[in-house]
């Protein structure tokens, strides 16, 4: 699987691939997970294999909040982590064995290939230390965080621990990598917040012309503050110089398996993964253009049955194999959570 392009297969090429792997995910956790057994032998006659697609079984990614699912052995699990949700209903937990946290790793790697290259990075996180302290349980945020460090080197908190831009040891990091690009990682309010908004006030600017920004995640917490993708770019422009930006779409039920924008502002499938738009009244598969809940497919899952989650995100399909930055695969766009559901990206959900 992981030899496949990360953008390189054709659509048609890509559908009869994945079904084929979906398939066999479907069966081994009907096999090996007894709540996915229960569900599938209600609602869809048991495993038998879908013929297309937009057949495959999917679950509601609200379930992981209200049971543990896993496919292996409990002893087999080596990391768990959390969802960062802070509703009513607590977090989701996700349970990972060495083979699941393996492929999470070589799919980001082969997905982030194509849009920073193979070489590591110097590294600047928009964070604390203190958010990836545990190495046993994750939360969202900070798997986010450690995932995207395999990427960089010399990797260099931005934030103490009271959330300050730590202006020097940022200096000291940029005298160090002078003439360099550098790789940024942050969540997206985070950065607006505690970067962009810090400098701000002071008409302080940082030299980072040359740095690649990846954010993703807390959307929403700026959405309310009428912060727009726009104004998001042009601000972090203004106090940075920064114009290389690329945000991320993902979850922490299928962490790897994330839908990178492109340099044309499209969120792309990978070969590892599909987005299906289901009409939010009868479930149909909806076509390119109409709105709907976003159902991710990823081929990482092997640990939990997290392979098919119909999420509470609202989206639609932009166009297929067309982007013009000539990546294959789906396009599409988020344009928010359902009504009244949950905030639960990795930056929304930080209390202030």
């Amino acid at each position: 699987m992981i030899d496949v392009a990360p953008y390189g297969l054709e659509q048609n090429a890509k559908l009869e691939y994945l079904l084929a792997e979906l398939n066999r995910l479907s069966r081994l956790h009907y096999d090996h997970c007894v709540h996915y057994r229960r569900l599938l032998d209600a609602l869809h006659n048991g495993s038998a294999a879908a013929g297309t697609l937009d057949a495959v079984p999917y679950l509601p990614v609200r379930l992981f909040k209200h049971h543990e699912l896993l496919s292996v052995p409990q002893q087999d699990i080596v990391k768990t982590m959390t969802s960062s949700g802070t509703g009513e209903h607590g977090v989701s937990k996700i349970f990972l064995d060495r083979f699941t946290a393996s492929l999470q790793m070589k799919v980001l790697a082969s997905i982030m290939s194509s849009f920073i290259g193979k070489q590591r990075l110097p590294m600047l996180v928009i964070d604390t230390p203190s958010t990836t302290a545990n190495r046993q349980k994750f939360s969202a945020r900070a798997a986010g965080i450690l995932g995207f460090t395999m990427f960089g080197r010399d990797v260099t908190y931005a934030l103490d621990d009271a959330m300050k831009l730590d202006l020097d040891k940022i200096a000291a990091f940029l005298t160090r990598h002078d003439g360099e690009d550098i790789l940024i990682f942050g969540f997206t309010s985070l950065v607006w917040e505690h970067m962009i908004q810090a400098l701000g006030p002071e008409g302080l600017k940082l030299p980072l012309s040359r740095a690649i920004l990846l954010h993703g995640g807390g959307w929403k917490r700026l959405l309310s503050l009428a912060v727009s993708k726009e104004e998001f770019k042009s601000r972090l422009f203004g106090c940075t110089g920064i114009t290389r930006v690329h945000n991320y779409y993902g979850m922490v039920e299928q962490t790897g398996s994330i839908f990178m924008e492109c340099e044309h502002g499209h969120l792309h499938s990978s070969s590892f993964s599909e987005v299906i738009i289901r009409d939010p009244i009868d479930f149909r598969a909806c076509d390119v253009g109409e709105r709907g809940l976003i159902q991710l497919l990823s081929l990482i899952p092997h640990s939990y049955p997290g392979h098919s989650l119909l999420s509470e995100d609202i989206g639609e399909v932009t166009g297929i194999d067309d982007c013009p930055c000539g990546r294959r695969g789906k396009t599409f766009i988020v344009h928010g959570r359902v009504k009244n559901s949950e905030a639960r990206g990795c930056s929304d959900t930080i209390p202030r």
